[in-house]
């Protein structure tokens, strides 16, 4: 009898240990579906590396210096064709409507802060490109270094105001040469692309 009762057990546990197998390899193979439909292979649907770059496209903005385009160039057809045009053929085709403009709005202009006539100053706004110096101080302008590139602290719209209002000695008309925003309203970051966060 002690045998049977032995026996009787050995198989109850038996059973119980294959059925609690038998629900572990389902709990597994549950989790496993769920994993397997929950994740998708979407590491490599990056949508600029499937985006179609073929075609042919058209250049839509120029804006090397801050303002400048959008000071000495009228609003509509002018602006998009000088946004359209090539950086090399811009100082021929807009010195003269750069300088009619520059008399407009200052009719006083005899030389400008860096002693530039109204043709010369116009000749160097009128190629809207930005000039990078390889060597020595990145700068829009610190009083010394002229447009050797631009930092993003350059107060570049209070250049730009200087040397258009502010005659021969950058003190002519003194409401005009300053947009009063001395600074970026957030601080630039100490590490690349330096610019501030986002509000």
């Amino acid at each position: 009898m002690k045998r049977q009762i032995h026996e009787f057990r050995k198989k109850i546990n038996k059973n119980t240990m294959s059925k609690s197998n038998k629900f572990k390899i389902i709990a597994v193979s549950l989790v496993c579906a769920v994993a397997s439909v929950s994740c998708n292979n979407d590491d490599d649907n990056n949508p600029m590396a499937s985006a179609d770059f073929s075609g042919t496209y058209v250049q839509q903005d120029q804006m090397a210096r801050p303002a400048i385009n959008t000071v000495f160039i009228a609003s509509g057809q002018p602006k998009d064709d000088f946004n359209a045009t090539i950086p090399s053929a811009m100082g021929a085709k807009y010195q003269g409507v750069f300088q009619s403009r520059l008399l407009a709005l200052n009719s006083g202009f005899t030389t400008n802060a860096l002693g530039q006539t109204a043709l010369q100053f116009t000749g160097l706004l009128a190629t809207d490109v930005l000039n990078v110096k390889t060597s020595g101080k990145t700068t829009f302008f610190d009083g010394a270094n002229v447009l050797t590139g631009r930092a993003l602290a350059d107060d570049v719209i209070d250049v730009e105001l200087l040397l258009i209002f502010g005659g021969p000695t950058g003190g002519s008309n003194p409401g005009l040469t300053s947009d009063n925003v001395n600074a970026n309203d957030k601080a630039f970051t100490t590490g690349f692309p330096y610019l501030a966060a986002a509000w």
